[in-house]
């Protein structure tokens, strides 16, 4: 079981809070932040992250530092990211991700369109349920970190509705995260794999389950929208942004 080698790397402590910190930035991250941030010494990091990058959990690649280029400049530095290879153990074997991939091509085939107004409403009750659970005394939220003062968001009427939305998206995998321009962005897509080659069906599913998740936790003044990135979930929430759908 190669999935099941890589994951079991992750029990050592030390290397799975490299991990953590490699997969927490959205940029490379060098050997001496990674190690900073770990809070250990510049080897045991560089000798954990070789092995994260063996494991196929990370990914390494080679760059000089910003304005340094052509002869004298050094070598470049060695930088990790976060691996897009899956990994997956189940014991016994299951096949779940092909019982989605049947059922997305039977939404897909319906030509009507029943079929993906029936799953976009099945999607935005389990999104109200979700994020019922994830209101403000309800949820553990021990472990999950802060949105970055997504509280101040102008024009948000329900502030503990607010904070819980970090603690349900994070738990279900969306690594959310907010920019400068106030814009909740997700890290993490779920459904990638499903994302990559049913598009539209996926991302609608996905835009109905955050909206429910927002409804359950009684949160108002924000809108989650289509607004595909790269390297980022299909959804972003901001405040009343106007709809790209």
């Amino acid at each position: 079981m190669t999935d099941l080698a890589s994951l079991s790397s992750l029990d050592d402590p030390v290397r799975r809070r490299l991990y953590e910190v490699v997969c927490e930035r959205a940029e490379p991250v060098g050997r001496d932040e990674a190690a900073n941030a770990a809070g250990v010494g510049r080897a045991l990091a560089v000798y954990h992250l070789d092995k994260l990058v063996e494991a196929g959990l990370l990914t390494a690649s080679y760059q000089r530092p910003p304005g340094r280029s052509g002869p004298g400049a050094g070598r470049p530095a060695k930088l990790y990211m976060r691996s897009d290879r899956e990994f997956a153990v189940t014991v016994p074997p299951r096949e779940y991700e092909l019982a989605a991939r049947l059922l997305v091509q039977a939404v897909e085939a319906d030509a009507g369109g029943n079929s993906q107004a029936v799953l976009l409403e099945a999607a935005r009750r389990l999104g109200a349920e979700l994020g019922g659970r994830f209101r403000s005394g309800v949820a553990d939220l021990d472990g999950v970190a802060d949105l970055d003062g997504v509280a101040d968001l102008d024009g948000v009427a329900d502030l503990d509705g607010v904070a819980d939305l970090d603690g349900a998206l994070a738990g279900h995998g969306y690594e959310p995260r907010r920019g400068e321009d106030g814009v909740i962005r997700l890290r993490n897509c779920p459904f990638h794999q499903l994302a990559e080659h049913h598009r539209d069906v996926v991302c609608g599913m996905n835009l109905g389950l955050i909206e429910g998740i927002l409804a359950g936790l009684g949160v108002e003044g924000l809108r989650p929208v289509l607004d595909p990135q790269r390297g980022h979930c299909c959804v972003a929430i901001g405040a009343d942004q106007p709809s790209t759908r």
